[in-house]
């Protein structure tokens, strides 16, 4: 499908940080040239007056459903949605029904993948405490989950003696679920009447998740193994990883734990329910804090999505997760003109580090010779996020009504367009990731 393409008069982010007003030239599925004035009687051409090039967004966390749960999400849904939302390529969680723990798991999906996602695919290997073997040798695997908590069935490996083993043997990167199970399973026990969807937050408390980051990190560090702590939602443990964290260790936030917190269960009952939960306001701040330090290095969604019947069940019977991938860029881009962060960060936690902490050569950044996964925003007009106009399969958001800015106008994957002027090409099909050493 590839063509050549030639956008022009576009303000470009570069590597750097630095804007520069111009053209970028696309052949093959590569960046080619960036300059002004460029010349490509062969392209076709996209003017690019008023909006902003960024490197497509790399989204490290995202449960897409697919196989077995297809009524919430599937694959070309969720991809859909990644293309309405700026998200170029996605890293997709095991649990899905059956698990991806075995080569033939991860061979169907990345299959399933190839007919179906209209934008760059990778997926994790989930560990349980049999298949030890899988984890070390599958491949293409961007790298091993493992849920220390909130309980997730034969995927759940919760106890030192469990975990321990997966760390001491094998080099690829190991991506934790940090909630201490048994402290969630014993404070569940103190609450009797559970029926607030609000207690979610106190069951699964701060401590349920330090206690795990510790425990990930006294492995990781005794083994020396690549760890990446995936959506960290507590100050607490910001402040253990400023000081302990390592240079084999990463870690993750999601801008619900940044931009939500325990008051909006108030405002929207369960569909502000997810694991780890949202946290106070103070929280938020400190996560802001740790994000622009540099602690915490990238942002997943966590993309979870449930239908609107399944959520309206009363807690605790509601299930945990909700969509973001369609947001998540906006969220983001958002903060951004209200003074919060540079643009160069934003492209750097969803862009550049994702890519850098994965190891996917050629992505996240505008680069001569890079892949062409690249963005057009229009960073001058706001838009309410409304659920009529969702791609996601589930139809809602948590930010339902936010005003936003940065709405993609383009998205551009390996030099096709798979979004043009909010109508989604769906032709348009991606290509699994690779990963180099962790």
């Amino acid at each position: 499908m590839t063509s050549n393409l030639l956008i022009r008069n576009a303000e470009i982010l570069l590597p750097n940080g630095d804007l520069f007003l111009g053209d970028l030239s696309i052949k093959e599925g590569k960046i080619a040239e960036i300059g002004t004035q460029l010349q490509d009687d062969s392209a076709q051409i996209i003017d690019a007056t008023g909006l902003t090039l960024l490197p497509g967004v790399i989204d490290p966390q995202v449960h897409f459903r697919e196989p077995g749960l297809e009524y919430k999400e599937d694959l070309f849904t969720a991809s859909c949605a990644c293309a309405k939302g700026g998200v170029t390529s996605f890293l997709e969680m095991p649990n899905t029904k059956p698990l991806t723990t075995t080569q033939e798991r991860l061979d169907e999906k990345l299959h399933l993948a190839s007919q179906k996602c209209l934008v760059n695919y990778g997926f994790f290997m989930g560990a349980t405490a049999e298949n030890l073997d899988d984890l070390r040798n599958a491949n293409p695997a961007c790298g091993i989950k493992i849920f220390m908590g909130s309980n997730h069935g034969a995927l759940l490996v919760s106890t030192e003696a469990e975990i321990e083993p997966i760390f001491a043997k094998g080099s690829r990167l190991i991506a934790v679920h940090a909630e201490d199970q048994a402290r969630i399973v014993e404070r569940k026990k103190q609450f009797k009447d559970i029926s607030n969807p609000a207690i979610h937050s106190e069951i699964q408390d701060e401590t349920a998740a330090l206690n795990a980051t510790k425990l990930a990190v006294k492995l990781s560090n005794k083994y020396q193994r690549r760890l990446h702590i995936l959506h960290l939602s507590t100050g607490i443990e910001a402040e253990y990883l400023r000081e302990h964290k390592t240079p084999w260790i990463s870690t993750e936030v999601t801008p619900q734990h940044l931009l939500l917190n325990t008051d909006d269960y108030d405002r929207i009952g369960t569909l502000a329910q997810m694991n780890p939960p949202l946290r106070s306001k103070q929280n938020n701040e400190i996560l802001w804090k740790a994000l622009l330090d540099g602690v915490i290095d990238c942002i997943a969604t966590d993309h979870a999505p449930h239908t609107l019947e399944e959520k309206a069940k009363p807690y605790p019977h509601s299930p945990s997760g909700m969509p973001g991938v369609e947001t998540s860029l906006l969220l983001m881009l958002t903060e951004y003109k209200k003074g919060r962060c540079t643009l160069a960060q934003v492209v750097k936690w969803m862009c550049s580090n994702p890519a850098k902490l994965y190891n996917i050569p050629n992505k996240g950044e505008i680069k001569v010779g890079y892949d062409a996964d690249v963005i057009l925003v229009d960073l001058k007009n706001y838009k309410p996020v409304l659920k009529e106009n969702l791609s996601t399969k589930c139809g809602w958001s948590p930010f339902e009504g936010w005003n936003l800015t940065g709405w993609p106008v383009y998205t551009i994957v390996l030099g096709n367009i798979a979004l043009e002027k909010g109508k989604l090409n769906t032709e348009v099909r991606g290509k699994p990731l690779t990963f180099g050493s962790n």
